[in-house]
């Protein structure tokens, strides 16, 4: 490790150790996973001339300092920060990487650096509301596109993401709303699909209540925990995959409840299974698909070449390299050669990996699956649904976790950020 600038010894213990700890609390709640966090925040202190020993779980951090130029036990610091579940920010994580990367070379003084931390925290305007809203709407209807569902079941599933872009940004404001809100968005999204298929057209019912709900899946979440698991990050992969699936369960609870009513109050939708499309639609989709996740990510917009590219190339070899050799060798060749690329774009342009990487890794990610094992499970009583679902989504996780494995061995992160 090189020797710190100058600016760096002019701040006092405490200002270092303060900005270790927000920008720790910034990466947690942009959401970074916890194997990366701890080595980005060990990086750092480093940097600062600080010794750290962090401790990092999906609703909190300990963060252990002391002053490496001084007599052990004598400056030691410990902080706990509690925090709720990290949200995906790629435009904030990139900011806030170039931030600590800026005060730890000089360029920027500590107290420089949490001003402009702090300027990441202006409130959303009403234009930045209705475009999460739309955002949501665009995704769900380009997956029912990549789907192949007929004109319906997508506009209907837009419809619907719109619905639930709006309900999030309210459920939001209150606690109790907020920690129902995945249960409320299911249960709208049940009641819309339900009366469109009765009243107006046939629909693929599970299908479009399920792509309705596609950003509020915990695919990427169970694909984190296994993760932080096979990293030897037991506690923070338990939590996160506990959380994973309290979320599927209470997407399910909402679904069914809708559907149950809407039965016993007289309201029969009529289902079909019809996947009329042509291949033309789902790559159209796909480039929306694309579009959308920059959008949902928060993706800075010099960055959507990035987000868009990451996301074809996501697909595009999953499925070629899927009807060559297998869907599991697609998934995992797809996740290997995004994570090497993610990689070398942070060791190229020094800035995130997760620009590149994250949006082509959710293509892949099985939250889909799950959801619709537990509905089959909950809705028809089929414990061999319930089973292949969970055997499937397994499958998924592991061919993930395998290609992420494989390809931070390809091609390391850089040394000093492993973002």
């Amino acid at each position: 490790m090189s020797s710190s600038p100058a600016s760096v010894h002019q701040a006092t213990y405490a200002q270092r150790v303060a900005f270790v700890c927000e920008i720790a609390a910034r990466l947690h709640r942009y959401g970074t996973t916890a194997q990366r966090l701890e080595a980005a925040v060990v990086a750092l202190s480093q940097q600062l001339v600080l010794d750290c020993e962090p401790w990092s779980s999906p609703t909190g951090l300990i963060l252990s300092f002391s002053d490496p130029t001084k007599a052990i036990g004598s400056s030691d610091i410990t902080r706990v920060i509690r925090l709720g579940p990290g949200d995906n920010d790629l435009h904030k994580l990139a900011a806030a990487d170039r931030i600590a990367e800026a005060v730890a070379n000089g360029q920027m003084s500590i107290a420089q650096g949490h001003t402009a931390l702090r300027q990441l925290d202006l409130p959303m305007r009403r234009r930045d509301k209705a475009f999460m809203a739309f955002s949501f709407g665009l995704t769900s209807a380009a997956v029912a596109g990549l789907w192949r569902l007929p004109w319906l079941d997508i506009a209907t599933a837009g419809f619907i993401g719109v619905l639930i872009g709006v309900l999030t940004l309210y459920a939001d404001r209150r606690l109790a709303t907020r920690e129902a809100s995945e249960a409320l968005s299911a249960l709208l999204a049940g009641f819309v699909a339900v009366l469109v298929a009765a009243f107006i057209g046939p629909l693929n019912l599970n299908s479009v209540i399920i792509a309705s709900l596609v950003v509020l899946l915990p695919g990427l979440m169970l694909t984190n925990a296994v993760n932080e698991l096979s990293s030897q990050h037991w506690i923070s992969g338990t939590a996160r995959f506990a959380g994973a699936l309290t979320i599927v369960l209470k997407l399910t609870v909402g679904a069914v409840i809708a559907v149950t009513v809407a039965g016993a109050i007289g309201i029969e939708p009529v289902v079909r299974a019809w996947r009329p499309q042509p291949d033309s639609v789902e790559w159209a989709s796909l480039l929306v698909a694309a579009i959308a996740f920059a959008m949902v990510f928060k993706a800075s917009l010099r960055d959507w070449p990035w987000v868009i590219l990451a996301v074809f190339a996501g697909y595009s070899i999953s499925t070629y390299a899927g009807r060559a050799w297998g869907v599991m060798a697609g998934i995992f060749l797809a996740a290997m050669l995004l994570t090497a690329a993610g990689n070398l774009f942070g060791r190229v342009l020094r800035r995130p990996g997760a620009i590149v990487r994250l949006p082509g890794i959710i293509i892949l990610v099985p939250g889909s699956t799950s959801l619709r094992g537990v509905m089959d499970l909950v809705q028809r009583q089929d414990v061999v649904a319930g089973q292949s679902a969970f055997v499937a989504v397994l499958s998924v996780v592991m061919a993930l976790v395998a290609g992420l494995l494989f390809g931070n061995l390809l091609l390391p992160a850089r040394k000093n950020q492993n973002l």
